[in-house]
């Protein structure tokens, strides 16, 4: 009979993933993962069954904690620059307080071994936000940009904001609303 398999165990094992992607990237070896939390390789095969399934399963894990960080409290009524505001203020807060998860999710987003599915399943979560920024998108300077383009703008403003908060956490405040009012002066203008 199979022992159960124990929550803390996993959360070790995605833990100790998520450090090893953030900073070896995708290539990080299985045995590593595990010995960096604590068991065996084969320990780690019986949570998952292969390195595509782990590195799947840590990007669907990454996505769903950042959802419920951008969407707790989110103002779907408020008006657009609003609700942009919310979801910069999160994410930036996000990444600053989890920054491995942030480098982690950077790697895993650009993978070609996380999967079409999971990708999907990863983005259903943030169909509020794809709404918002699309209409964002509608009468601004980036009119006519694919969605794509304008996540890619997002990303780069918020990369180089948490870079500048790490380098300067008494300034936090002060680079999360500069890198806002590029973002918003960019999709807006």
């Amino acid at each position: 009979m199979a022992r159960p398999l124990s929550e803390e165990k996993r959360d070790a094992i995605l833990a100790s993933a998520t450090a090893l992607v953030a900073t070896l990237g995708t290539g990080a070896a299985t045995a590593k993962i595990a010995r960096d939390a604590g068991l065996s390789e084969g320990t780690l095969f019986n949570y998952f069954a292969s390195k595509d399934e782990l590195l799947n399963q840590l990007y669907l894990e990454i996505k769903t904690d950042l959802g419920k960080a951008l969407l707790t409290s989110y103002p779907a009524t408020a008006s657009v620059r609003e609700r942009n505001r919310h979801v910069w203020d999160n994410f930036i807060d996000w990444g600053a307080k989890f920054p491995m998860k942030h480098k982690a999710m950077r790697q895993l987003g650009v993978s070609e071994r996380i999967t079409e599915q999971s990708k999907q399943q990863g983005n259903a979560a943030f169909a509020d936000i794809s709404g918002m920024i699309e209409e964002s998108l509608a009468d601004g300077a980036l009119k006519g940009c694919s969605m794509t383009f304008a996540g890619g703008i997002f990303e780069a403003l918020a990369e180089t904001t948490l870079e500048f908060i790490a380098r300067d956490p008494q300034r936090r405040e002060h680079y999360k609303q500069a890198g806002f009012g590029f973002f918003w002066n960019g999709i807006s203008k």
